[in-house]
């Protein structure tokens, strides 16, 4: 068997007062590390999926506005504060679907919040313990779901996955990757499909890339032969990440997922959606109030050719995420078990929380 690979995708070097980063743009081609101190650079490298992957951006977001903090030199409370303030909200534009990066920069906030009185080398020091929490959170969370995930899948299994959703995208493990990757450690022969995901490919690049290097057999396909596969049998799986989960169960995911959903639901296979609690948006009732990011029209008429793909002045509509349904979903692996329908309910317990209470609160743009 291959040796197995990994790559850390974030991390703190506080030392340096730098954001760590593997640049996935990068990937598969260059391994480049990157050492980002100014915010406008943190900024970018979300908003242009340097770093990406719901659970990864809260990590990333999380340690930008920790080092921004430590950047200001002042005595003064209110002063800190509204500077603080000021870079939170500053990260918070830089993408606007994926819940983790919201709910990180408000348990920032609410540290400096609690904080108020203390001297703000105090505050300071609380943030960076804060954001080694959420690292080692996210870390726990994704191994989790990899354990309950694997619990669905039997040796020699075909799965098929869409977008990236392994480490990559989080901290260790990932999410719709982690039961493929704890079942390859423990000499599990799956065959996994992996959708090339039009129009930034994040399969063909980035879950074809850490898959096989990780040992797993690895089968990249086009989007549009998924229904190929499956038809001939070859999937008892589907297992996909999610970027934001409403309170009913819908689940938003890379462009292409719901499509997914609805041939395996067609060819009777099970569709199950990976998510950590942190992405569960509670305060969202349905699938309609996640905002979808609309990406700009060079990355489908230009991005990977060496010349133009399209004719000049073509319409494009390139939106980054699609929601699905949630009577297509099978099941939400989370880190404290498999949710089965009806979901309002399971993620109500879940989440211990009485959905009758919070369901009719929507999200925008500026959650929380």
């Amino acid at each position: 068997m291959t040796k197995s690979v990994r790559y850390e995708t974030v991390a703190l070097d506080d030392d340096n007062g730098a954001l760590v980063i593997l640049d996935q743009t990068l990937l598969p081609n260059d391994v480049v590390y990157l050492n980002l101190t100014r915010q406008d650079q943190i900024f970018e490298a979300i908003r242009s999926l340097r770093v990406r992957g719901a659970p990864a951006i809260g990590v990333a977001a999380a340690i930008g506005v920790y080092l921004a903090a430590k950047s200001v030199q002042t005595d003064d409370y209110d002063e800190f504060y509204e500077r603080f303030k000021n870079a939170k909200d500053y990260l918070a534009g830089s993408r606007p679907t994926a819940v983790n990066l919201f709910r990180a920069l408000d348990r920032m906030e609410d540290v400096v919040k609690a904080q108020k009185g203390a001297p703000t080398a105090h505050i300071k020091e609380a943030l960076r313990d804060e954001t080694g929490l959420i690292l080692e959170e996210d870390a726990a969370a994704c191994r989790s779901i990899g354990e309950h995930g694997l619990a669905l899948l039997r040796d020699g299994d075909g799965i098929l996955t869409h977008c990236n959703a392994g480490y990559l995208a989080a901290s260790k493990y990932g999410t719709a990757l982690a039961p493929i990757h704890l079942g390859v450690e423990r000499g599990y022969r799956f065959r996994v499909f992996v959708d090339e995901t039009r129009p930034l490919l994040q399969g063909a690049r980035l879950t074809a890339f850490e898959l096989c290097a990780s040992g797993a057999e690895t089968t990249l396909i086009c989007d549009n032969m998924a229904s190929s596969v499956m038809k001939n049998g070859w999937v008892q799986a589907v297992f996909v990440g999610c970027d934001r989960l409403a309170a009913n169960g819908d689940a938003c995911n890379k462009i292409g997922t719901s499509g997914v959903a609805i041939l395996a639901k067609h060819y009777g296979i099970p569709f199950y959606v990976c998510a950590p609690t942190s992405t569960i948006d509670i305060h969202c009732a349905t699938g309609d109030g996640i905002p979808i990011e609309q990406r700009p029209p060079e990355e489908v008429t230009e991005l990977w050719y060496t010349g133009r793909m399209a004719p000049a002045g073509v319409n494009v509509y390139n939106p980054a995420f699609d929601v699905t349904d949630c009577a297509l979903i099978t099941g939400v692996v989370t880190e404290r078990g498999v949710l089965r329908p009806p979901y309002g309910e399971s993620i109500s317990d879940a989440m211990g929380t009485d959905m009758r209470q919070t369901g009719e609160k929507k999200a925008s743009g500026a959650l929380y």
